[in-house]
């Protein structure tokens, strides 16, 4: 948990030094973009990510198999995400499924895309096995996920994306294999590009 903490104020420093462009200056713009590759990129941008991988729980005796799908939107300058998974013995079958809405920190150029999250979670699930009663479960827990994507392109790339979870029912562990999909893109450049600060100092 310390280690989290931890994580979580490092990277919270450092996406405060980095996420604003060079060229900017503190105040906040909401349809600034930047010129990479002769096209035009939002910088607040949503962005989606989903992925398959494993997990470990302190209730099951075999490593979980796990799919999930996030997706991360900007408020101003602070970051959230939202999303669900679904684990289970094999990918086609589930004996929990969890849904997360969380605070982020984001650090994002045209090579990477750096996040971590950290918020509540709503989770349902059963522990049991053919012998015996089901044992139906359900509340709320603390969920925590750290993302690195390396780009193919600015708004395309793959990655992996740690996570865990506490809760009254279990503690999980685990990662995931990520594809990155942005709303970045915003057409061709043009002669005149009136949202790129770099151009049009403000």
């Amino acid at each position: 948990m310390y280690l989290i903490v931890v994580l979580f104020l490092c990277l919270s420093s450092y996406a405060q030094q980095e996420l604003e462009p060079k060229n900017a200056r503190n105040d906040y713009f909401k349809k600034e973009e930047i010129v990479f590759d002769d096209k035009l990129y939002r910088i607040h941008n949503n962005y989606l990510t989903g992925g398959f991988g494993f997990m470990a729980s302190n209730i099951r005796k075999d490593v979980q198999k796990t799919i999930g799908v996030d997706f991360q939107f900007p408020i101003r300058n602070h970051h959230f995400q939202i999303g669900a998974m679904m684990s289970g013995d094999q990918f086609n079958s589930n004996n929990t499924i969890q849904g997360h809405i969380c605070y982020g920190l984001r650090k994002e150029d045209t090579k990477t895309n750096i996040a971590v999250y950290i918020g509540p979670s709503i989770f349902t699930g059963v522990k049991g096995d053919a012998t015996g009663d089901p044992e139906f479960y359900q509340g709320m827990g603390g969920y925590v996920s750290f993302q690195v994507v390396v780009k193919i392109k600015y708004d395309i790339g793959i990655g992996a994306e740690a996570f865990g979870e506490v809760n009254y029912a279990q503690r999980v562990a685990g990662i995931k294999l990520i594809a990155f999909f942005s709303s970045a893109y915003r057409g061709p450049k043009r002669n005149y590009n009136p949202n790129v600060r770099s151009e049009n100092p403000r």
